[in-house]
Order: C-alpha cells, then sequence, then structure tokens
C-alpha cells in the first residue's frame, strides 16, 4: 500500500469508448444523471487493511453481495461537485478539498472510515484525466462527479461493517435553469422532519434524501418547486429545503440571515456565499429564523429578498412560500438584484472568468 499516492492502482481503460460523434450529441444537450462517463474509479477498505485496490476502469454495474450492509442498514454517504470548462479549455474545480472534508465528516457520523483528502482529489484527477472530453463548454454546463462510499461487507447485524468501497462516477449536466434561473415557490412541511437534533442532518447520507421524498411529492401536489422543512422540536424555524440551504436579505440594513448550523447540511456553496456576501460589505447571522418572521417581513418588505443555493442550481430566488396557512411572496415574486448578483460572481469564480482570490479553485486538466 502506498503512502504518498492511490494505493494499488491499477488503470483499465474503456475498450470502446464513446465515438466523438456521440459524445458531441450528448453533449449539445446533456441531460443529467442519466448519462455516464466512459470510465469510474473505485478504491476498497477493509479492516486490518486499510484503503487498497484503487482501480480507473470502465463505467459499469457493481458486484454486491444481496447482504452488503448498505442495503440492509443504510451505511452510505456522497458528495457532489462538478468540473468546469474554462475559456481556455482547461478544467476546474470549486472548492473540491471542502467536499472532501465533508466526505469525512459525513463518515465519521456514519461510522464508516475517512478517506485521505488527497485521494479523494486524485480519484477526480483520475477520471477527469481519461474523461475529460466529457466536459461540456455550454454556459452553466458541467461535468456533475458523484464521489461516494458505501458498505460492501455482507453480513446481517447492527454493527459498522468491516469492508466499504469509495467510488466515483460523472454525468454532463446542462444549465440547472433554462433562460435563467426562475424564482422557486415553496411548501412548508408541517407535518415531516427533514433531521432533528443528534440526528444525520448534518451528514450528506442517502438515508436523509429518502426521507424527503415523500414531503417533496406533497409540495409538488401542492404546485410548488421545493418544501421547506422546519426544526424537529417546535415546528418553527426554518431547517432547509429538501436539498438546498436557505438565505434571507435584508437589503435596508444591509443584513444577510441563514438558518445556523447542526442539523442542517453544512454546504459548500452557503459557506461560499457568507464570504462573498461580507465581502460585498453585508453583515451576515447564522441564527435561527422563524417561518413567522419571514412571513411577517416579507409582508412588511422589510425582507427585499430570500434564495436557496446548493451545487446544482448555484444560487436560485425564492418568491413564493405556500402553506396551510395562507401564502406569502417576497418582493413580488421577482428576483432580487443581491440575488442575482451574488449568483454571477459566483458563476465568475468558478469558470474562470473572475480572478480567484480565495484559492478556491484547482485545475485538474
Amino acid at each position: 500500500m502506498t503512502t504518498d499516492g492511490l494505493p494499488d492502482l491499477r488503470r483499465e481503460p474503456h475498450p470502446n469508448p464513446t465515438p466523438d460523434a456521440e459524445l458531441e450529441r450528448i453533449l449539445a444537450n446533456p441531460v443529467f444523471g442519466t448519462v455516464f462517463t466512459d470510465h469510474m474509479f473505485s478504491l476498497t477498505w477493509t479492516e486490518g487493511r486499510g484503503w487498497h485496490s484503487a482501480t480507473l476502469k470502465p463505467y459499469g454495474p457493481l458486484t454486491l453481495s444481496p447482504a452488503a450492509a448498505v442495503l440492509h442498514y443504510a451505511q452510505e454517504i456522497f458528495e457532489g461537485l462538478k468540473a468546469y470548462r474554462h475559456d481556455d479549455g482547461s478544467i476546474g474545480l470549486f472548492r473540491a478539498e471542502a467536499n472532501a472534508h465533508r466526505l469525512n465528516i459525513s463518515a465519521t457520523r456514519m461510522a464508516m472510515p475517512h478517506l485521505p483528502e488527497t485521494w479523494f482529489l486524485e480519484s477526480i484527477r483520475e477520471l477527469i484525466g481519461v474523461d475529460g472530453r466529457w466536459v461540456p463548454d455550454q454556459d452553466e454546463a458541467t461535468l456533475y462527479l458523484r464521489p461516494y462510499m458505501i458498505a460492501s461487507e455482507a453480513f446481517l447485524g447492527v454493527r459498522p461493517a468491516k469492508e466499504y468501497q469509495y467510488l466515483l462516477i460523472a454525468s454532463p449536466a446542462a444549465a440547472y435553469f433554462k433562460g435563467g434561473p426562475k424564482p422557486l415557490t415553496l411548501w412548508v412541511s408541517e407535518e415531516y422532519n427533514r433531521a432533528g437534533p443528534g440526528g444525520t442532518g448534518a451528514a450528506k447520507a442517502g438515508g436523509n434524501y429518502a426521507a424527503s421524498l415523500l414531503p417533496q411529492s406533497e409540495a409538488i401536489d401542492h404546485g410548488c418547486d421545493q418544501v421547506i422543512f422546519l426544526d424537529a422540536v417546535e415546528y418553527k424555524y426554518v431547517d432547509e429545503l429538501g436539498g438546498m440551504n436557505l438565505f434571507f436579505a435584508y437589503e435596508n440594513e444591509r443584513v444577510l440571515y441563514t438558518p445556523e448550523l447542526g442539523t442542517i447540511l453544512p454546504g459548500i456553496t452557503r459557506d461560499a456565499i457568507l464570504t462573498l456576501a461580507m465581502e460585498a460589505g453585508w453583515e451576515v447571522r447564522e441564527t435561527k429564523y422563524s417561518i413567522e418572521r419571514w412571513r411577517d417581513d416579507a409582508a412588511s418588505g422589510l425582507l427585499t429578498e430570500a434564495f436557496a443555493c446548493g451545487t446544482a442550481a448555484v444560487i436560485t430566488p425564492v418568491g413564493t412560500v405556500k402553506s396551510r396557512d395562507g401564502d406569502f411572496s417576497i418582493s413580488g415574486g421577482e428576483a432580487g438584484k443581491f440575488t442575482m448578483q451574488l449568483r454571477q460572481t459566483l458563476l465568475d469564480i468558478q469558470y474562470g472568468r473572475a480572478e480567484d482570490t480565495h484559492g478556491w479553485v484547482t485545475k485538474v486538466a
């Protein structure tokens, strides 16, 4: 086992990679999460041996025992990040080190082994090294990267597994919003929780997303785009959406509020926004923010903008909130100026169009 690079690295090139003409057709209109690049990366951890058998190989099915622990006890975590095509043809990542660190935070909570953060980045370099041509060059199109870890030991019993697989796959994705971001309409869930104190809300674990599917369906039934979860103790304070963090902007005071960490996912886009907002002269407050305050301040005009953020959508304005207590809009349901300025600033950094003063961008090709 190596100590300075990927352990026992083996490269198995795809014998029949996607022809250029077919790839050109795919990238002309990429559909996120349905088509994947020619290769994938895998790495195995076993008790007493640690990480071993790093392999870059053709994308294909996994071989798992029907008794694999992930299928029965949900020991599974993942990350989501993007590779961006820059104007000079190079390929960059945005805050990939933060994704590597957060994967290990999730691993701690789910009783899984840590992956050396340098190996996380090297796995991406390996995949981009052979599949870099899959990174689109259209505006806001990207190659979405999905690193994940599963418990692969075959056994039945409630304990941490003794074998794990780390895997990395990639899928080209078009711009999240065709024609630009449109204000979201949100539904307040008053029956379901995403996570409670001491739970797994701060981990990026698949079970959290599975728990959001039913309330998300409820939101769609009410004509909404996304569901808002409230805190699990008082059902009073805003938590987050099914897959995005929330912000509330008070332009007159130049104060930006966002729910405090604890039961919510510490979003990497969220963290970048905190930095960019402060650099723009805004005060940032991470604190509890009640649904009642949101409604009242939107009605009075004190709240001038609200927006959600995440890797997929970047930043998107929130226009309307619906609940069993009635509906309300923020700034007439329109996208706010500060929201769109932040979004453009972030995109310019991600695509290499603006100076990266924070060291957020890592070139991988």
